[in-house]
């Protein structure tokens, strides 16, 4: 096994993927966070993008988590992929739709007005009713978890913390989704692709958006 080094920042749920994946195929790795706000020269010269995450293997540098995360999945044994191709092809799709709903999360918590946030609420009430109704229960691909469920365990965490603000019916109409979201809670590699202090984090992140949502919380206060 090549010695590998991700680095990471806290709250990145890209990061998390990739986490959980190291997680899941019990690889052994260290974990190097980075301030992004402030970026140092030697993850600049690393990195084409200068985005996180990004895995050392040896002295070679690979970006982007999905392509991360396939790397970690093929070259250790067990793929948290589905054999089929037309399946496998079926989870890269709704990986991609994760990605979609990471940027209506944004938009959820950056809406500068009332009216905004609702229409973002609506947004991704409204994604997740597409899960819904193709969603069978259990894991993404029923008893085996597979990538697509981490993808989406690193979606909900966010709404664990969006939870503690207020009541936001966003998963109201959609029961199977909220019940995979709480098998995917209880699940030790979704849990440790953070640090403890994650929420706290989170919080104050939320905090300094000059949102609607962050004037509600300092109202909290």
């Amino acid at each position: 096994m090549p010695k590998l080094e991700l680095v990471s920042h806290h709250l990145c749920p890209y990061v998390q993927r990739a986490v959980i994946t190291l997680l899941e195929k019990d690889i052994p790795h260290e974990r190097t966070y980075i301030d992004l706000s402030n970026k140092p020269d030697w993850f600049r010269q690393i990195s084409p993008l200068g985005k996180v995450p990004l895995l050392k293997v040896n002295e070679e540098i690979l970006f982007e988590s999905a392509v991360i995360c396939e790397y970690l999945d093929e070259i250790t044994p067990g793929s948290l992929h589905p054999a089929d191709p037309l399946q496998k092809a079926k989870h890269r799709s709704w990986i991609e739709f994760g990605s979609n709903i990471l940027n209506s999360i944004a938009g959820f918590y950056n809406a500068p007005t009332k009216e905004s946030f609702e229409q973002k609420c609506e947004e991704l009430a409204s994604k997740f009713f597409w899960i819904e109704q193709s969603f069978k229960g259990g894991y993404f691909a029923g008893e085996a978890f597979s990538l697509v469920d981490g993808v989406y365990g690193t979606i909900f965490r966010y709404f664990d913390v969006f939870d503690t603000i207020g009541e936001f019916s966003i998963f109201a109409n959609t029961p199977k989704v909220e019940d995979w979201r709480q098998l995917l809670q209880s699940r030790s590699s979704i849990q440790y692709a953070v640090t403890e202090d994650y929420a706290q984090r989170l919080l104050i992140f939320l905090k300094q958006r000059n949102s609607y949502l962050s004037i509600a919380l300092l109202d909290d206060l």
